[in-house]
């Protein structure tokens, strides 16, 4: 018999999520740190929204893992070299070994800087980090989901820097003109990318009047605030089922909860040094026990 969720069995507060961010958040760290690779600033922004969902929100079984998806919630992570936070959290949620959380980004590793397939690594369900492409994916198993009857909801993940991918533009038609409204899709808004700000490299004004025109339901979330992200992914389900598709466009600071990497492309993709990494870990408390 599978394993219910973690949210089903032990209902948490949110100063027991807010715990479990903190050490997500020391993962992400160490993890990045222990290679000298990988990308911790998006991971940093974006841990409350993970730590929610699959604490709090979403409907799956950890154990055994389901690739098909079939019966349960799906979570589509496109900006996937984010993988740190991803893996912290599915790792924390039971849905793999913590311990092999050491393992990041090493030969012959299941944890490799972007998610994949090949490695047959629980909890994921495609490759990604190619940007652009992840909103194409969650949007069929969406309308798979619809057309087999499955009420599962479908979660995907973007980085705000992806939209200027035009993939995602055929996918928010799509969904739209075939009323994929059992989708959810967040656009992580923390307006930094590899080389600069999204401003600077290529300016997008006005992201929910763009969803909006293409036919969708928009709603805004302070993504830091992990209380608001439970209201805010709420008020997204309850909208849900009308015929649209839903974007939450959810604000966050790049390098939240270290002080040194917020609000900085910089950190988008390096790694801490030992004093850094000493530093930021000063800031984050242990709440789980370090893997």
């Amino acid at each position: 018999m599978s394993e219910i969720c973690p949210q089903m069995a032990d209902k948490k507060s949110i100063q027991e999520l807010n715990d479990i961010a903190s050490q997500v958040r020391r993962d992400i760290v160490r993890m990045v740190h222990a290679v000298q690779s990988g990308h911790p600033g998006g991971s940093l922004g974006c841990t409350e929204f993970m730590v929610a969902l699959y604490f709090e929100i979403m409907n799956y079984h950890p154990r055994p893992f389901n690739m098909s998806g079939e019966g349960e919630d799906v979570f589509i992570l496109s900006n996937g070299h984010i993988s740190p936070v991803f893996y912290s959290v599915m790792a924390r949620a039971g849905i793999f070994e913590v311990s092999e959380l050491a393992t990041f980004r090493k030969i012959n590793s299941r944890l490799q800087g972007h998610p994949a397939t090949h490695e047959k690594l629980e909890g994921v369900r495609i490759a990604s980090g190619s940007l652009g492409q992840g909103l194409s994916v969650a949007t069929g198993i969406a309308l798979s989901k619809k057309i087999n009857g499955d009420t599962g909801f479908v979660y995907c993940l973007m980085g705000d820097g992806e939209l200027q991918e035009g993939q995602n533009w055929e996918a928010i038609m799509f969904a739209a003109h075939n009323g994929v409204d059992n989708l959810i899709a967040t656009v992580d808004f923390n307006g930094q990318q590899i080389d600069g700000s999204t401003k600077e490299i290529m300016g997008f004004e006005k992201i929910k009047d763009k969803f909006e025109a293409f036919g969708w339901i928009t709603l805004d979330m302070q993504g830091n605030d992990i209380g608001n992200v439970i209201q805010t992914i709420r008020r997204a389900q309850e909208l849900s089922g009308k015929g649209k598709p839903v974007m939450i466009n959810m604000k966050t600071e790049m390098g939240y909860g270290v002080d040194f990497m917020m609000g900085s492309h910089e950190w988008h993709g390096i790694a801490p040094n030992n004093d850094q990494l000493a530093s930021a870990l000063g800031q984050l408390t242990e709440t789980l026990g370090d893997y």
